[in-house]
């Protein structure tokens, strides 16, 4: 019991009470001034004494050292400052004057949670209260506030609420009032000055304080808009003095310490002069003649000490000569003596002193208030960095990184990239990375403008080691990251496949990322080996393992290695994607400004956005990060909106290229793909767009008028497509074609061969080399090279256009071609066997069904079998390489899948029909199939311009029904079991009980409420049953139910529905423009005859795939069964 005892009364003492001391004076020598005091301030009263120690003669000399000693401080804690709308808070400490600077240091950053300065500004003046100019004080205020904030500095003053001090606390008054962070001051004060110091005594303490002095003391309050407070204890009392060591030792230390991560430079100090009395001149003239030396900014016009340093500086040349000021000699002792109201000799001595300050001009720098236009006039907070460049003799690398450090690019701009400057190697390329890590927007900007290439710049070690930066702006790449990589742990590096893995998983569908193709393994593991062992040379290498480095070394082994294989083709395009994905919008819109394909770029980044959101969402994170990202997937959206517009109505063909050239940084998708991706609705209703797929819908076409009878003309009678207009074989040339249709025309222009023009074969052969379109799945485009001799009817040189070119008709072939291969034909044609498969399968189950199937069964059985094959050739030929994307692309029309269902069903009732004892099963389960053939029609509903919309109404309307029938199934189950309960109380256990709770509540939604059995007659009368217990509840729950369900929940269905009918109407225009891209880009890619035929198509296909493949011809690059 006495341990636990001793335990809770004997506390262990804090840190602060452990390292810090207070000051006592212990032997009392009178003042030559005043017996009754201590030459420490203190009356003989109240003085302690201590046993042994005897009073001393009034001619000793008092040292602190000598005739103080030293306890644990007992005053530290927390000072409330009242008087305000909030009261403002300080930290503050007790010591001695002796204590250790690593201590203070220790104490703001350990206990007080600062971080380390990058700039340390001590401010120096007079102790008394003294007025400043109204537009100096207005100056001096802004620019120290601004010099402060910009650059996260430390500003050291004198503590209390006089003199210099007071207009510092001013400043941070107004600061205080823009609500933007705190700016660290730290008042060092002596403890004896402070007036009620006794309130301050215990220790973590929250002490209510008000700044206020009383008139008739000389004692003084601290100021209230300082955050941190070090009461310095000499063991004085009402004496000043006793901060200046200690405070001279604490800027030392502080200047020795090192600005990591940014620079190896130590931390800078300048020393700012506002008025001041004799101590403020020796105090310059420490600081100048210290090492090393301290620049000083003196504010002219600001009164005594500070108006005579500029006055002499002004007049100082910079020798050791003084001719100038010593013809002034008189005059300015005169002025002193005036100034600072003291003698000849000591007027004599001040004047020395200054005469020495002016020996180090270089080191003083004055700001001036000049009468100059705005923004001509330097402000103070340009004079204060701009003096420490001039004073410290720093390379321009070093200068480079403190600007960096303080976030000034005004001081870099004007400072530093003066016209001849020159860098040495690197040294820009290290700024650059710092500038990237720590998103200096501004910065990032300037070195580009000042000979950056971004191109040799961007290395992978570089951009790996951008992604695995701490700093800047908080993001979600580590969520997303753990869906690819799970059972991270802590610690974990990325590498650029995990990257390329959460890019695939953002972009979705078919886009692979350039880091996770078998191309870049082998470069990433040869670059990241070498990059390995240049810097465990260095003994700075960070990154320790590389386990697909280890993995590829044969592969590697036989790579040689250059200098080239680290960069990038294009650098902003990594940037960006980089920028997105670490949630940097500025750094974001900076790279999409810079370099190639500004338009993907944008794109892209709206994909990632979007993607990322939805991520945000799923997770569960702030609805603000939600909402953030969807912003800026917004300002992405508007600006590649605006840029293809911008570029429409410069030169529309040349935009319709950029919609669908193929992008090969971006896995070979074009903007028309990326825009589906995107589901970017306004890029793809807008007229460049349009124009694309009305063009790529007509194919060789060109009807405009009763086009779609004309075409199903066409289809009944073929005789009827010799009167159609086609486009000549020049326009048809500046189409886009697909593999086959590249390949097909080969066989028909080889078959004019023999008339071709020699001339112009030889041209082409010696000159050029034709490159032709092809479209590949969601728009893409690629170019191909061909043998020009291919070409001779339609390919001119460009200089020779006007003279040779020839709009030639098309052979009656090339018109049948041409005709049965347009996405229009191809539609219609499989309209009409849709409706015309409809027509038989109805009859099939309307009709008898017979032990054989009858011809009408036949020709619906081969249908849905072609169909199925159809979707499986769909699969096969999609981008993506593993089977699992292939399906995941392939699923994402809704109609897919359901296909797939349908067609799985149609064969499991199939197996049925020919079993005689299942066959009727098997149709019922036709009949139930039959119910999605007829609804599969509103896909084919879906090209109309007034149907699709609606069509995509009625999806969003049974999407939100689901969420619906939730709730109504649970007030449904609710007023269901208890009805059935309560009249039905003897019931026998059976299936039949689901139905019959569930049967009559729903029904009565639609109106049927089953009036007899609401209340059925019962009693003691023989010819009516016996009433059951509770059997009038049931009435009174049915009117709840059906208030609750009818009224309540139908109604609020409703009004969901309405809302989705008002926001699909507002952009019905734009849903079916999306919807008709989807359409056209299946049937470009479609075969050319419907099923059931579209077997012969299968199979002619499959036929020419593997002669190519035993000719060993290049001609498709994977298994295409297109026609």
């Amino acid at each position: 019991m006495y341990f636990e005892t001793n335990w809770v009364f004997h506390q262990p003492r804090s840190w602060i009470e452990t390292n810090f001391q207070k000051r006592e004076c212990i032997k009392f020598i009178p003042c030559p001034k005043d017996d009754t005091k201590c030459c420490c301030g203190q009356a003989q009263i109240t003085h302690q004494t201590i046993a042994g120690i005897e009073s001393g003669s009034p001619g000793d000399l008092w040292l602190p050292t000598k005739h103080t000693r030293p306890q644990p401080t007992d005053a530290y804690g927390t000072i409330e400052f009242q008087g305000g709308a909030h009261p403002t808070k300080a930290q503050y400490v007790r010591l001695s004057f002796d204590t250790r600077p690593e201590l203070l240091v220790q104490l703001f950053t350990k206990e007080w949670n600062l971080e380390l300065p990058k700039l340390l500004i001590t401010v120096q003046g007079g102790k008394a209260n003294f007025d400043l100019q109204a537009k100096l004080k207005k100056e001096i205020r802004k620019g120290l506030l601004k010099a402060a904030k910009t650059t996260g500095a430390w500003i050291f003053t004198g503590g209390t609420n006089t003199g210099v001090t007071k207009q510092v606390g001013d400043a941070l008054l107004l600061e205080g009032q823009q609500r933007t962070g705190r700016v660290v001051s730290i008042g060092i004060a002596p403890w004896g000055i402070v007036e009620r110091n006794h309130e301050l005594l215990g220790h973590n303490r929250e002490v209510p304080c008000h700044s206020i002095s009383s008139p008739r003391s000389k004692l003084a309050v601290l100021n209230n808009r300082h955050a941190y407070f070090l009461l310095v204890d000499n063991g004085t009392q009402a004496k000043y003095g006793a901060e200046l060591i200690l405070r001279r030792k604490l800027e030392k230390f502080i200047s020795n310490l090192k600005l990591h991560p940014f620079t190896h430079s130590s931390t800078p100090v300048v020393c700012l002069v506002i008025e001041g009395g004799t101590n403020t001149i020796r105090a310059v003239l420490e600081y100048v003649t210290d090492s090393p030396p301290v620049p000083v900014v003196v504010c002219d016009g600001s009164g005594r000490a500070a108006d005579l340093l500029a006055f002499v500086h002004k007049y100082a040349s910079d020798g050791e000569e003084q001719p100038v000021l010593e013809s002034m000699r008189e005059y300015l002792i005169g002025t002193i003596q005036k100034t600072f109201e003291v003698g000849v000799d000591q007027a004599e001595k001040l004047y020395q002193e200054l005469l020495q300050c002016t020996r180090n001009k270089n080191l003083i720098t004055v700001f001036r208030i000049q009468e100059k236009p705005e923004g001509e006039a330097q402000e103070l907070d340009q004079t204060i960095l701009t003096a420490l460049f001039k004073s410290q003799h720093l390379s321009p690398p070093e200068q480079l990184s403190l600007a960096l450090t303080w976030n000034r690019v005004d001081i870099a701009r004007s400072e530093i990239f003066v016209y001849g400057q020159e860098w040495p190697n690197g040294a820009l390329d290290e700024a650059m990375m710092q500038a990237l890590e720590h998103d200096r927007i501004d910065f990032v900007k300037l070195l580009l403008e000042n000979g950056v290439s971004m191109k040799k710049f961007l290395t992978i070690p570089r951009l790996e080691e951008l992604y695995n930066t701490k700093h800047g702006p908080a993001n979600t790449l580590g969520y997303i990251l753990r869906d690819v990589r799970p059972h991270i742990p802590k610690g974990y590096i990325y590498t650029l496949h995990d990257i390329g893995l959460v890019i695939n998983k953002l972009m979705g569908g078919a886009y692979r990322s350039y880091y996770t193709r078998r191309k870049f393994r082998p470069i990433y593991a040869k670059v990241m080996n070498s990059y390995a062992n240049a810097c465990r040379k260095s003994s700075s290498y960070q990154y320790q393992r590389y386990a697909g480095a280890n993995s590829l070394s044969l592969v590697t082994g036989l790579l040689p290695f250059t200098t080239e294989m680290a960069l990038f083709e294009f650098p902003f395009n990594e940037l960006l994607i980089w920028a997105v994905l670490t949630k940097r919008q500025q750094m974001a819109l900076l790279m999409w400004t810079h370099g190639e394909e500004a338009l993907a770029k944008s794109l892209v980044a709206c994909k990632l956005y979007k993607a990322m959101a939805h991520e945000a969402a799923e997770d569960d994170l702030d609805t603000e990060i939600y909402e953030e990202l969807r912003s800026y997937a917004k300002e992405f959206e508007s600006k590649g909106n605006k840029l293809l517009d911008f570029s429409y109505r410069q030169d529309a063909e040349k935009a319709q290229r950029l919609l669908t050239c193929e992008l090969h940084s971006w896995s070979n998708q074009s903007c028309l793909s990326l825009a589906v991706a995107a589901n970017h609705r306004a890029l793809l209703a807008h007229p460049c767009s349009q124009v694309i797929l009305a063009d790529l819908w007509m194919g060789g076409l060109r009807t405009r008028k009763n086009t779609n009878f004309k075409v199903i003309l066409g289809l009944v009678m073929p005789f009827y497509i010799r009167q159609l207009d086609f486009k000549s074989k020049e326009e048809l040339q500046q189409m886009p074609q697909t593999e086959e249709e590249h390949l097909e025309n080969q066989n028909l222009d080889n078959d004019d061969s023999d008339r071709s023009q020699p001339d112009a074969e030889a041209l082409l052969a010696d000159t050029y080399s034709v490159r032709e379109t092809k479209v590949h799945e969601n728009g893409k485009v690629s170019l191909t090279d061909s043998d020009p001799s291919q070409f001779r009817e339609f390919f001119h040189l460009s200089e020779f256009t006007n003279e040779i070119k020839q709009h030639q008709p098309l052979r009656l072939k090339k018109k049948f071609y041409e005709f049965y291969t347009a996405p229009i034909t191809k539609f219609w044609a499989d309209s009409i066997a849709y409706m015309f498969f409809l027509i038989m399968f109805s009859f099939t189950v309307l009709v008898k069904m017979g032990p054989m199937p009858r011809w009408q069964e036949w020709y619906s059985i081969a249908y849905i079998t072609t169909l199925g094959f159809e979707k499986v050739r769909e699969i096969i030929s999609s981008e993506p390489v593993a089977i699992t994307h292939k399906f995941s692309v392939w699923a994402w029309n809704m109609w897919n899948p359901c296909d797939g269902a349908a067609i799985i069903l149609f064969l499991i009732g199939l197996s049925f029909r020919f079993r005689p004892n299942t066959m009727d099963i098997g149709r019922v389960i036709y009949c139930v199939d039959s119910i999605y053939w007829y609804l599969r029609i509103l896909n084919i509903l879906g090209v109309n311009k007034y149907l699709g919309p609606l069509v995509t109404m009625m999806g969003k309307m049974v999407k939100n029904m689901i969420y619906f029938v939730v709730l109504l199934a649970v007030v449904l189950m609710s007023f269901g079991v208890s009805r059935q309960a309560i009249l039905y109380p003897n019931n026998e256990p059976t299936w039949r009980l689901i139905r019959e709770v569930t049967y009559q509540p729903y029904f009565m939604l639609y109106g049927e409420v089953f009036a007899d059995d609401i209340d059925p007659p019962c009693g003691e009368d023989p010819r009516q049953p016996a009433c059951v217990t509770g059997h009038w509840v049931t009435p009174i729950t049915m009117s709840m139910y059906l208030l609750i369900a009818n009224i309540l929940l139908i109604n609020l269905l409703i009004a969901v529905f309405n809302n989705i009918f008002n926001e699909v109407n507002s952009v019905s225009h734009q849903v079916w423009m999306f919807q008709r891209f989807t359409v056209v880009m299946e049937y470009q890619q479609k075969p050319v005859l419907p099923p059931p035929f579209i077997a012969f198509c299968h199979f002619y296909s499959l036929l020419k795939y593997c002669v190519r493949k035993a000719k060993g011809e290049p001609g498709m690059s994977k298994f295409s069964f297109v026609p």
